[in-house]
């Protein structure tokens, strides 16, 4: 269990987690990603969705334009900003949700940001687009940096860890360094994600799920968790279907706040925000 209080800094807001969880929903505005692909195609189905799941429960939304599913082909910068950025606008009108853009590039970024998006989310740790970590520095956006190696083209080749909780920590925390170095920002704007179901098995995606307190406690960051419908659910459960995986997410996500998630990125938020609650009302009476 963790214990303490992480504040996380984006702009002139801040966020103090210290003991809750919060729901991130997911608003894909992609014809590709694993589960939700081409479900919300324009601005305003997006948007739409955006909303339902703010009044559902999710104090935070998550934009992303381009699938990084393995195997994901690459969309260009131009597209990307194309798809997401009428959403962004609409969704920071109409509510008071932390926003975030689910990106790897330093344009998209920019864009997103100027559009009213508060943090990047991104998948690369800013790997991928050495000018993002320029963006964060102009803006003082907030940043979440995920564990991933390679490229969704390539991931599922990289799976060898000695100890996938010690390795990614390490790798993790190289990246949380040449941020902090490359940006010139403090720690407080920046949190940190294990990357379940990137570069990992099955076995290794639920190992992470029970090493997420010392993830948090390596960096005195909070920790962000996104189990929703992935693989490893599937796997456990012989469930091919990501829609027919809503039970082990719940499963999933109950694991991942019992064992100190900060936040937790779903799908189906209105069902998760209720295991959420529960969860974190359990680990607020442990003793």
């Amino acid at each position: 269990m963790t214990s303490g209080c992480c504040v996380f800094r984006f702009g002139d807001r801040e966020w103090r987690f210290d003991g809750g969880c919060v729901v991130m929903g997911i608003v894909n505005v992609t014809p590709d990603s694993f589960s939700d692909g081409g479900e919300h195609p324009d601005a305003s189905s997006a948007i739409a969705h955006g909303l339902g799941l703010w009044e559902a429960g999710a104090a935070w939304l998550d934009v992303g334009g381009e699938s990084t599913r393995p195997g994901a082909a690459a969309v260009t910068a131009e597209e990307e900003i194309r798809r997401v950025v009428p959403v962004i606008r609409g969704l920071r009108e109409r509510t008071a949700a932390v926003i975030s853009i689910d990106t790897t590039k330093a344009a998209v970024a920019d864009a997103a940001l100027a559009a009213g998006a508060h943090v990047v989310n991104d998948v690369s740790a800013l790997q991928a687009d050495p000018g993002l970590a320029e963006v964060l520095a102009a803006t003082g956006a907030g940043c979440i940096l995920m564990h991933s190696r390679g490229t969704p083209a390539t991931m599922r080749t990289l799976t060898h860890y000695d100890d996938v909780a010690a390795d990614v920590r390490r790798e993790l925390g190289h990246c949380l360094e040449s941020a902090l170095a490359r940006s010139g920002l403090p720690a407080e704007h920046f949190m940190t994600d294990p990357g379940i179901g990137f570069a990992k098995t099955p076995a290794q995606s639920l190992a992470l799920i029970s090493a997420i307190a010392a993830l948090r406690d390596a960096f005195g960051r909070p920790v962000l968790m996104g189990p929703s419908r992935k693989s490893f659910i599937g796997h456990v459960l012989d469930q091919p279907d990501p829609h027919r995986r809503l039970w082990g997410t719940a499963g999933a996500v109950a694991a991942c706040v019992l064992n100190g998630a900060d936040v937790v990125r779903v799908h189906d938020v209105r069902e998760m925000a209720d295991v959420v609650r529960v969860c974190a009302a359990i680990r607020a009476a442990a003793p």
